[in-house]
């Protein structure tokens, strides 16, 4: 196998993770409505049942650095995989609300995890040229992921199946259990056998199977940098002086990815869609239309990421929110426009995330912190973008039924005029630089 397939087969084995966090993320839209019907639940106890796995997944996010640290990155996807499987097969067979939110919650933990170790582990073993459509691959399997939830809510909500949430919560235990068995076949991440065991050889062999070109060179300066650590890797360090500002770039790409309103339109699109007048089997339709549209956009986004770079992608993402989600808040609080256009703004709105925030968020993060605080920036990255989205997820359906959604809209196409702003002024561009280039311009003062 050449060292590009290699690289290419590691990446897409940990980005499996990827499907899975989509899929538990989009699958609860097809069952919110019949759970809350089940067990009698109000909005506001509704909304909390619903976003429990995003709030597990702020504690998987906050805490995943540390078993990515202290167990490597190999063994830390191997017990995501398990947290998958176990929270698929719970959720399926809950028997209240309590147990329905705890198997959530757990599964919740896998995916906060997920999208701290897959990115980080991803971009460790990818060499400089290729690392952004590597990485971007976690977020391909995402929006894959959340395609087949889709799809599949689709094919169980009409087949007149009794108490088909069920099956359409538990479903995802197959495919958990194909990603937990792969884990298997992947070597532990280079960078991280350096920084931990400083075991160059073994490092070195894996290192010139995936990135033989670049191989010597990622080593020396791995090297290098381990000889000017002053203190060992630790939580407390990204707020330190010297590593503030970069812990700023991924606090906000992660506060300007939630607040485009993106987990509202993935987790809640159906119900949005009948609140304009679309019928239910439609709007379950228009949904495998968010899924499809996501998937090309995401698509694009793969193929632009190392092309045109990460702020470029983001310009374009930003511009395309701004335009859709200003449209959708017309639709709800003028009106007078057909409900026809709603899925197409929609549709917008989902592809101007795909190619801008989509793919580059995971990326961008994962290449912006020094290699042994990697593990601690990618966790507080991901923090920030789950309890944001665990927040929205629970006061959504409040909102949108007291006030209606336009008024939500609205509020996201104004934090996206920020987000331009950001990327213009603050965003640094990573394109083709390796992860210690890329730690010698931000932190010129780490490394020599």
């Amino acid at each position: 196998m050449s060292s590009k397939s290699y690289a290419f087969f590691l990446s897409i084995t940990a980005a499996l993770g990827g499907f899975l966090f989509g899929f538990d993320t989009a699958v609860i839209s097809g069952a919110e409505r019949a759970i809350q019907e089940v067990w009698k639940l109000n909005d506001l106890t509704h909304g909390l049942a619903i976003a429990s796995a995003l709030y597990g997944t702020v504690i998987g996010a906050l805490f995943g650095g540390i078993p990515a640290d202290k167990l490597g990155r190999k063994k830390s996807l191997l017990w995501i995989g398990v947290f998958y499987f176990v929270s698929a097969l719970g959720s399926g067979i809950a028997w209240d609300v309590e147990s329905f939110t705890f198997f959530r919650f757990l599964g919740g933990l896998g995916v906060g995890a997920s999208s701290v170790v897959a990115p980080m582990y991803i971009s460790e073993i990818a060499p400089a040229k290729n690392r952004g459509l590597l990485v971007a691959l976690y977020q391909f399997n995402i929006v894959f992921g959340i395609l087949m939830a889709y799809l599949s809510n689709y094919l169980i909500g009409t087949a007149g199946i009794p108490e088909d949430w069920r099956w359409m919560m538990g479903v995802e235990a197959i495919p958990a259990i194909i990603y937990t068995v792969m884990i298997f076949l992947i070597p532990e991440s280079p960078r991280w056998i350096l920084t931990k065991f400083n075991d160059e050889p073994r490092a070195r062999a894996i290192l010139t199977r995936t990135d033989p070109e670049g191989v010597d060179e990622a080593i020396r300066l791995a090297i290098e940098e381990e000889k000017m650590l002053k203190q060992k890797g630790s939580f407390s360090a990204l707020f330190s002086k010297a590593f503030i500002s970069t812990t700023m770039l991924a606090i906000f790409i992660a506060f300007f990815n939630q607040v485009s309103g993106i987990n509202a339109i993935i987790y809640f699109a159906p119900r949005v869609f009948e609140m304009a007048g679309i019928s239910t089997e439609n709007a379950l339709i228009s949904t495998i239309g968010i899924g499809v549209v996501n998937l090309i956009g995401t698509f694009l986004g793969l193929y632009l990421i190392d092309r045109l770079g990460r702020k470029k992608l983001m310009y374009i993402g930003s511009f395309g929110y701004i335009i859709s989600l200003s449209l959708m808040a017309y639709n709800f609080l003028v009106g007078g426009i057909d409900s026809f256009w709603l899925p197409i703004f929609v549709f917008g709105f989902i592809t101007s995330h795909a190619i801008g925030q989509g793919s580059v968020i995971w990326v961008f993060i994962s290449e912006v912190f020094p290699n042994e605080l990697r593990a601690y920036g990618q966790s507080i990255g991901c923090f920030t973008h789950w309890i944001l989205a665990a927040l929205i997820a629970n006061v959504f359906p409040f909102f949108a039924n007291q006030f209606g959604p336009g008024y939500i809209f609205a509020f996201f196409a104004l934090m996206m005029v920020w987000q331009l702003w950001w990327v213009k002024y603050k965003m640094p561009e990573t394109k083709g630089r390796s992860l210690e280039e890329i730690q010698q311009d931000l932190h010129p003062n780490h490394v020599v």
